[in-house]
């Protein structure tokens, strides 16, 4: 290296081990790859003063730090820029002479392990020291560096040789490395023409053999395929058509050579194809229009709102750089600018004070993007919407339309809404700045009025929610304060017209009267006669100021013992107050009185009066239970345990006394009663025995008050044979019921006569049918079966009303089947086609004597009737209607015999018996 060369740059190779050396900490875990996507080397002017910088010259101590984990792999370097290398050591430098940097130039690096697939990227940019920094490139500096990458002569791309190297005495040698590469630039969007040369692929044993050359990978043989080719004799290599960037950024092709035999000549080389990025990409907005709010009264520098816009250019390049300003803002007010945005974050924030939502709610912002660093001769641009809202605060406390409001009240009244309160709030509506909470703050201490909010217009609706009374308060005089949900904002004061006096004026109404003591209660015995005064149940007009008469009547009295003195009040007894009476309650007997006044309207109240009864002794005690039952021998467990029912209550109840009487004085001589507690008994024999039978025995009950009431009851005992069980067996139940011999035969002999009269009427129907079956035939009317016309059941209207199909059971319409059968051959149920006979009439008023030689001469016709067939058949007996072919539905079987045999008559039941005597032979009665 000349001893004038200045250095331009270092990309280093920095090694670091996966572990840590004891006592210190450990390293996050290692990446490799570049530090930055993105270097900027200033070069000074004084290394370009009067003079060009010449080929190996250095220019800068700037370094691009590149991270290799793994200390054995050898790391590769390689410039995109023809003009510019990297060394192993990683100092860049000039291929050739550049004259100047008067404009910045941009590259790209590639970092590719000798041994390793993966390729690592990043960019520097070379300026001239005083440039403004980051310095964008122009429009006619980029078109220069693609014309220059794009038009300058192919390189030719030789197949590397492996080289044998001297080592160390020992006689080892080692192999040099392969060459690097170097990447091919290929601009987007080019015209053509097409297909362009690239480089020329060139292998040093196309002297001695013949090569044929070959690419492979995505873009050459693979999807996408045929953007790339090669000529196979001379090695050039072409892009086909135009590339676009923000499809594919690079490709990645093997080139190979081969004999003519296939055989491979050289090992394949790697071909790395970057596409160089045009600036054919709007900047895009995420979206059309953005919504974004800021609270009014905000200072300058707070946040409103951010936006966004993506460009599909390169990002690392000025292409895919994009800034931000403001176009526009609508409305002007309070100034034309009252925000900013960051030009590269798009961060929109106040730069004014003065937001006010009550003079202005909305802004809209049209903001611009720019890509090529905001450049706008060269940048392409776009623009969105920002509509900014501006959000209410508490900083307009409400006021009240007047200083004083009014209203009246009628006395009594709950609910009441006196009057409207009214105000005014400038806030944004129905939000909690502007929804109104109303206090009263003196002249109600007994807490008759509250104030309510009515949620639509905000105003404040004042009601009454405890009566008051004319009497007392003719007026009163409120005063209320009003606020918001929400407190003022800070540094906002109250208003003075926040606070307001009310008048309200109390009207006088005709109250009922009411009654001092309700309900009333009063003690008094039971038992008190009628027309007794109880007491005086009076009631007190309110209206005080005006004079009216009360009067009374009764509302309600269940029982009907009461009465009330129509002009004092005063209660009287009608009937007997009686505790025991099934509407005293609990001892308690209720009454409903009314009291009313002669107002204009009139007003009534009402009052209850309780009459509590005390309890005196006046029913006696009843015995329990009122039957029983005893053996008829006396046994420990033959015995009957007794108690009484009071309906007085304590002390007129128990402990009960039972005692049996002195007369009958059978009565002690058989039975005797102990006692088992207060309220209990036993009754039992005193005998050993005693007949069955039932007893009513008299026992005397005396209860408990003062003085005491006795009751003689009777207490039905049945004194039965028991089992060893002591319980009374069936026929002994059956004797103490009372049903002696005399009556158990009485009733036997009824039961024998009752079956008498059953069995003799049988016997009378058996014989009366007899006589009946015995009369002649001619004798009885009444058994004449010529005239009897017997109505079984309605058939309907014959087979015209059926829902099923009589063919099958018809005439047949055609009979010229039937005439061509041959002799001989005939269905017994179809009848020959030649004239029927004619049967005999019966004349209308035919004489008794004359029945047997109509059936003889009936018989005769039909024996002799060539149509009748010789079995049961279809026979027609009635004309059923027009739509009707069928034959008839039985006949009666005869013989051409003159005797005919009527026996089977006997079988048909009683009616056709008279026949088979007459006709069948049979013995007369």
């Amino acid at each position: 290296m000349n001893a004038g060369c200045v250095i331009l740059a270092y990309i280093l190779l920095v090694g670091s081990s996966s572990g840590s050396k004891a006592g210190q900490p450990l390293k996050p875990p290692c990446r490799p790859g570049f530090s930055q996507n993105f270097y900027t080397v200033i070069v000074s002017r004084d290394v370009l003063h009067g003079r060009s910088i010449l080929k190996d010259t250095t220019l800068s101590s700037e370094r691009v730090k590149f991270e290799d984990c793994q200390r054995s792999r050898e790391v590769g370097f390689v410039s995109s820029d023809p003009n510019f290398s990297v060394r192993p050591d990683g100092t860049v430098y000039t291929e050739q002479e550049v004259a100047n940097l008067s404009e910045p130039v941009q590259f790209m690096v590639t970092a590719r392990g000798l041994h390793d697939p993966h390729i690592w990227e990043t960019t520097v940019k070379l300026a001239l020291a005083g440039h403004p920094h980051p310095l964008p490139l122009t429009k006619v500096g980029i078109e220069e560096m693609l014309s220059r990458v794009w038009d300058s002569q192919p390189r030719v791309i030789k197949f590397p040789r492996r080289h044998q190297r001297g080592s160390s005495a020992n006689g080892l040698r080692r192999q040099k490395r392969d060459w690097v590469i170097p990447p091919i630039n290929v601009p987007e969007n080019s015209r053509g023409p097409f297909p362009h040369m690239l480089v020329r692929i060139r292998s040093d044993q196309d002297k001695d053999v013949g090569i044929r050359y070959s690419i492979t990978g995505a873009g050459a043989d693979q999807p996408p395929s045929g953007i790339y080719n090669i000529d196979p004799i001379s090695g050039n290599m072409f892009v086909t058509q135009p590339l676009d960037r923000e499809e594919r950024a690079s490709f990645h092709l093997r080139a190979h050579a081969v004999d003519m035999n296939g055989n491979q000549v050289e090992n394949p080389i790697d071909l790395y194809i970057y596409v160089i990025d045009m600036n054919d990409n709007r900047p895009e907005f995420q979206n059309q229009v953005y919504n974004g709010s800021v609270a009014e009264g905000s200072k300058p520098g707070s946040s409103v709102m951010q936006v966004t816009a993506a460009d599909s250019d390169d990002s690392t390049t000025a292409n895919g750089m994009v800034r931000y300003r403001i176009l526009s803002q609508t409305p002007h007010s309070p100034i034309p600018n009252m925000f900013t945005i960051n030009s590269e974050t798009g961060d929109i924030v106040t730069v004014a004070a003065g937001l006010d939502r009550e003079k202005v709610s909305q802004y809209t912002i049209i903001v611009q993007a720019t890509d090529m660093e905001g450049n706008l001769n060269f940048g392409l641009s776009n623009t969105a919407t920002a509509l900014i809202s501006i959000t209410d605060i508490n900083d307009n406390p409400p006021e009240l339309t007047v200083r004083t409001f009014s209203g009246e009240v009628p006395e009594n009244k709950v609910n009441v809404v006196v009057t409207n309160l009214t105000v005014v709030d400038r806030d944004q509506p129905h939000s909690p700045n502007w929804n109104a909470v109303y206090r009263i703050v003196s002249g109600d201490p007994s807490g008759h009025f509250t104030i309510r909010t009515n949620p639509i217009t905000n105003e404040g609706m004042l009601t009454v929610v405890k009566p008051v009374d004319f009497e007392m308060n003719r007026a009163f005089m409120l005063t209320v304060v009003v606020s918001n949900q929400a407190h003022l904002a800070s540094g906002i004061q109250s208003s003075l017209q926040s606070t307001a006096g009310v008048t309200i004026s109390v009207q006088d109404v005709n109250e009922p009267p009411i009654f001092p003591v309700n309900p009333k209660m009063i003690r008094f015995e039971e038992g008190v006669p009628a027309g007794t005064t109880l007491t005086v149940f009076a009631a007190q007009d309110p209206d005080h100021f005006i004079h009216q008469i009360v009067r009374y009547s009764k509302l309600s009295d269940p029982a009907n013992w009461l009465k009330i003195n129509r002009t004092n009040g005063q209660i009287t007894t009608m009937a007997l107050l009686d505790r025991e009476s099934i509407y005293v309650k609990n001892n308690v007997y209720e009454a409903t009185f009314l009291a009313f006044d002669n107002g204009s309207p009139q007003a009534s109240g009402t009052g209850t009066l309780q009459i509590y009864l005390i309890d005196v002794n006046d029913n006696a005690p009843v015995l329990v239970p009122q039957e029983a039952q005893v053996c008829e021998r006396a046994r420990p467990n033959s015995r009957v345990n007794i108690t009484a029912s009071d309906a007085d209550a304590d002390p007129n109840v128990g402990p009960f006394v039972f005692e049996l009487p002195s007369f009958p004085a059978s009565v002690r001589r058989n039975w005797t009663i102990s006692r088992l507690s207060g309220d209990y008994a036993q009754l039992r024999l005193r005998i050993p025995y005693l007949e069955p039978g039932v007893y009513e025995i008299p026992i005397i009950v005396s209860d408990s008050g003062n003085p005491p009431l006795s009751n003689r009851s009777l207490i039905r005992v049945k004194v039965c044979p028991c089992d060893d069980n002591g319980d009374c067996s069936t026929t002994g139940a059956v004797a103490a019921a009372g049903l002696g011999t005399g009556a158990i035969i009485a009733i036997l002999i009824c039961i024998i006569i009752l079956l008498s009269m059953v069995l003799l009427f049988v016997v009378w129907m058996k014989r009366r049918e007899k006589e009946r079956q015995a009369k002649p035939l001619l004798i009885d009317p009444e058994d004449d079966v010529r005239d009897n016309i017997l109505k079984y059941d309605e058939e309907g209207g014959g087979e015209e009303d059926q829902d099923y199909d009589l063919s099958q059971l018809q005439q047949p319409e055609s009979l010229e089947h039937i005439i061509n059968k041959p002799t001989g051959v005939r269905r017994v149920d179809e009848r020959p086609v030649i004239a029927e006979s004619q049967y005999p009439v019966r004349p209308s008023l035919p004489h008794p004597g004359d029945i047997g030689d109509f059936i003889n001469d009936g018989l005769r016709a039909a024996d002799n009737d060539p149509t009748a067939p010789p079995y049961d058949s279809l026979l027609v007996f009635d004309y059923e209607g027009s739509g009707s072919t069928a034959g008839s539905v039985s006949s009666l079987n005869s013989t051409s015999s003159e005797d005919q045999d009527y026996d089977y008559l006997n079988d048909w039941g009683p009616r056709f018996k008279k026949l088979a005597d007459l006709y069948g032979g049979g013995d007369d009665d």
